[in-house]
């Protein structure tokens, strides 16, 4: 916490992390954490704090790789319960020019806190989740150090591991922690809730990628895989200028990730409270209607931002809640946004 606290002031108190302080750094997963019961709103939301906190660490863009590398596994290795956040604090949270980035930064001793606090097997599902987040952001502080090259993944294979260790894995994570939280918390079994989840996260972390493909290939990072464009006949230096020819491969991804999004709306299906499910949906209803607007956008899809608007996130809570997130009625918001 510091050494003279009181001269500067102190985190944020850890009661209130999964409220002001989640809401301010997330625009969609805090609607989705309001629906879970209590008892569940706590672990995931610092599961996901804890993920923004590193990722923050991972693109702070002012820092070289070299210092970004060893400052997430510095905050890596805090989070598994080795080491301290103190220096982080002071050399990372100055940098942020968003606010509420900066006092996650700042926040990152109570998260911690937090974390020794929650049931052990809480504590051992964040810690395992967080060691799959934080490898994936390794990687690629590796793959994409900066310095105005632009690189591209090789192979569709480091596609697939950096979207299971990014976000696949958060499929699990919920599925586990649900599942121990909630008594026949779905109507499908374990294993392949597990499956379903994994496809999911890694539809939704696919979404991300394709809409923010544009502002990735000018900061020199391109994740559509190089062998699959040399196979089309473009190389990733090139894309800016002639996006129609990466086109295939764009958009073989994008029903890649069509395809986990359905995998999604399979395992939100079979979530028995209505509550959870309605948690659960949003995030793939939101992720269907952003690929509508990037299958829409055409060939202008690299130029363009790609965000589903606020009313329309706000049309579909209040559909969930007249509805209560049924069945019938979330499958036919799906269907609609995916047009």
């Amino acid at each position: 916490m510091g050494s003279n606290p009181m001269n500067r002031p102190g985190p944020v108190l850890p009661n209130d992390l999964v409220g002001p302080l989640l809401r301010s750094v997330s625009r969609s997963f805090y609607l989705s954490i309001r629906f879970l019961p209590a008892g569940l709103r706590q672990p995931v939301g610092l599961a996901y704090l804890l993920a923004r906190a590193t990722d923050t660490i991972a693109d702070t863009a002012e820092v070289p790789a070299d210092v970004r590398k060893p400052g997430l596994q510095s905050l890596a290795s805090a989070i598994q319960g080795a080491g301290d956040v103190n220096e982080l604090g002071e050399s990372f949270a100055p940098l942020q020019t968003n606010e509420a980035e900066r006092k996650l930064i700042e926040s990152l001793p109570a998260c911690l806190e937090m974390l020794r606090r929650v049931s052990p097997a809480d504590q051992a599902d964040i810690r395992e989740l967080l060691a799959k987040i934080n490898k994936a952001q390794l990687l690629d502080i590796e793959r994409f150090p900066g310095g105005g090259d632009l690189r591209a993944l090789a192979t569709a294979a480091e596609l697939n591991e950096y979207t299971y260790l990014i976000a696949g894995c958060v499929g699990e994570f919920w599925t586990h922690i649900c599942n121990r939280h909630l008594p026949a918390f779905a109507e499908l079994p374990v294993e392949r809730l597990l499956e379903l989840g994994r496809r999911y996260g890694e539809g939704l972390q696919l979404i991300n990628i394709l809409r923010d493909a544009g502002g990735d290939l000018r900061a020199g990072r391109c994740y559509l895989p190089n062998d699959e464009l040399t196979a089309v006949g473009i190389r990733p230096q090139e894309i800016v200028d002639h996006p129609a020819k990466s086109m295939p491969v764009y958009y073989k991804w994008l029903e890649r990730a069509e395809s986990g999004l359905r995998a999604g709306m399979e395992y939100c299906l079979a979530v028995r409270p209505r509550r959870v499910r309605g948690a659960t949906a949003l995030p793939a209803l939101i992720g269907a209607k952003t690929i509508r607007l990037l299958r829409n956008a055409g060939d202008d899809v690299l130029e363009e931002k790609i965000k589903v608007p606020r009313r329309e996130v706000r049309r579909i809570l209040r559909v969930m809640g007249i509805t209560m997130a049924s069945k019938v009625r979330l499958r036919r918001l799906f269907d609609d946004a995916l047009g």
